[in-house]
């Protein structure tokens, strides 16, 4: 940010009946924000954009997402500059930032933003597109918390997202986390240009979410007694953990997210990581239980029954309901981790294998197949109310259908083979991408952060048509040891600054030493919003001092 006082204004008011003024000092921001816009044109030396009590934040009358987006952007001046500016439908005047849908834009998120000493002109092709262009508005702004009015600076930004699908996921089946601070994890990624929450529901340690067919779900398996102290250690803490999310509280999660453009995507687990429902209905099992909610973590033997059409009838009936919830396109079902050391020894599953024929064939044993079988069933109930299946990549050890998205996350090379079987991909690798690895929250300062900056989705060996079944990436915490909102923070900051780049600036623009120049602006907004980020990376900047 520049602090250059461009100008002084003077401030009158009245003091016992005479004029007083005093003069207020002027900072200017500027528009290399995080992410990176795709253009940026700075006039040189000309007149920036005061942001003055009498400004005007103005959006097209009757058109309500418009204006709630410009109160949104009113409350962002407020929030880094101190000025409380006015929000109308106004039509003429200067002194005006100015809100508007432009279908010409070609790219359905693109904005243009321009700027010069009389006012703001934002368009965007959506107002999606509209929604971003303040985030960078914001960005833009100096921090002057009311000791001297905000400008921005004289010139044009032309931007869009790199990727369609920017995601980030958030377990809340190994801790449960409110719905007050999975708003402000919404906010979070609304800062940051991530257009869709995946929201990890159900796990062996925890159900999360209310479904009303099978009220034990969350009367059961809401609630653990105890929780594992360490990896690999044999002694547990004692403390239960409990909660799950009403469907009207999934709900509220759901427009608040959509309210700032923002898609909620639902994950059922299945049929692995299914531990908490067979502990409230053992029928669904292979062995019939006993069953508790698990207290450790890692992959676990006992999953759904592959074999008996009342766990598939659970599975069917839980996904209707979930889709009641939630208007996702996207319905996330899982498909990872399902050892079949129960359904190899099953008489259910195998009297299924047998009726279906289905044979092993190199690389896809027949209990692969039984998967997949039960996927395919799942997917036809999620298709037929004209949504899409998505799956982490174990679910190509089988043969998924063509319309199986793939969410990628062992490996680069998951992500490589999805792409070249022809299936829509998004890029999650654990190396890179899960900000919760232990591994790599070893990496300190600027190398945690450049470990996720120089990550690149779109791998070199496929070919053109190949590139364009990556629709995105997503970055991803899972919460086996993350229990608070202070190391949840410290996992997803700044490193979550990197990511929304990888996700939205062209690879051609990145640059490690300037992005790390553009994050110091990005630590101030997190201090200025009470975000918790680890110390190690100031001291980064220090060293380099």
């Amino acid at each position: 940010m520049k602090s250059i006082y461009l100008q002084k204004l003077a401030v009158c008011f009245l003091v016992w009946g005479a004029v007083a003024c005093t003069e207020k000092r002027v900072e200017t921001g500027d528009f290399h924000v995080v992410p990176l816009p795709q253009e940026i044109e700075e006039v040189a030396d000309a007149a920036p954009f005061v942001i003055k009590s009498s400004t005007q934040v103005c959006y097209p009358e009757g058109n309500e997402k418009l204006e709630r987006t410009a109160r949104f952007l009113a409350s962002y001046i407020q929030e880094a500059s101190g000025t409380e500016v006015k929000v109308s439908t106004c039509t003429k005047g200067k002194n005006r930032i100015v809100l508007a849908v432009d279908e010409s834009i070609a790219h359905p998120e693109g904005y243009e933003l321009s700027v010069d000493a009389d006012g703001v002109t934002l368009k965007g092709a959506t107002e999606a597109a509209v929604f971003y262009g303040i985030q960078t508005i914001y960005k833009a702004l100096p921090l002057t918390g009311g000791e001297a009015l905000a400008s921005l600076p004289a010139g044009t930004v032309k931007d869009y997202p790199r990727f369609g699908y920017r995601g980030f996921l958030v377990d809340v089946g190994r801790h449960f986390f409110s719905v007050d601070y999975l708003k402000e994890i919404i906010d979070m990624l609304a800062l940051h240009n991530i257009n869709y929450f995946h929201w990890h529901l159900t796990e062996d340690q925890g159900w999360r979410i209310e479904i009303k067919k099978y009220p034990e779900l969350t009367k059961v398996g809401s609630y653990r007694k105890e929780t594992i102290t360490a990896p690999g250690s044999k002694e547990y803490d004692g403390v239960p953990v409990s909660g799950f999310y009403t469907q009207e509280e999934a709900k509220e999660i759901v427009r608040y997210a959509a309210e700032r453009f923002i898609t909620v995507i639902p994950e059922i687990d299945m049929p692995g990581h299914m531990l908490a429902a067979l502990a409230s209905y053992p029928e669904l099992g292979c062995t019939g239980g006993p069953y508790e909610v698990a207290t450790r973590f890692g992959v676990l033997e006992d999953v759904l029954c592959g074999g008996n059409p009342k766990a598939l009838q659970f599975a069917k009936d839980v996904l209707e309901e979930i889709m009641d919830i939630f208007p996702s396109e996207y319905i996330h079902i899982g498909g990872d981790e399902c050892p079949k050391v129960r359904w190899k020894a099953c008489p259910k599953c195998q009297a299924k294998i047998r009726e279906l024929r289905l044979k092993a064939t190199p690389g896809h044993t027949k209990e692969n197949q039984l998967q997949t079988y039960f996927m395919g069933e799942v997917e036809k109930v999620i298709n037929a109310r004209g949504r899409k299946m998505l799956g982490w990549d174990e679910i190509l050890e089988g043969h998924p259908t063509a319309t199986s998205t793939i969410m990628a996350w062992t490996s680069v090379n998951a992500g490589i083979k999805s792409a070249q079987l022809n299936h829509k991909t998004i890029i999650t690798p654990i190396m890179y991408l899960y900000l919760s690895n232990p591994r790599n929250n070893q990496l300190k300062g600027i190398n945690s952060v450049a470990r996720v900056y120089n990550f690149e989705p779109v791998a070199d060996t496929l070919t053109e048509q190949e590139r364009q079944n990556i629709i995105g990436a997503q970055g991803c915490i899972w919460t086996e040891w993350t229990k608070d909102s202070i190391k949840m923070e410290w996992q997803m900051m700044p490193r979550i600054a990197a990511l929304c780049e990888i996700q939205w600036t062209e690879p051609e623009k990145k640059d490690l030493d300037a992005f790390m120049k553009r994050l110091r602006h990005q630590l101030d907004i997190y201090k200025l919003r009470g975000y918790n980020y680890k110390q190690d990376i100031e001291e980064a900047y220090q060293k380099a001092e």
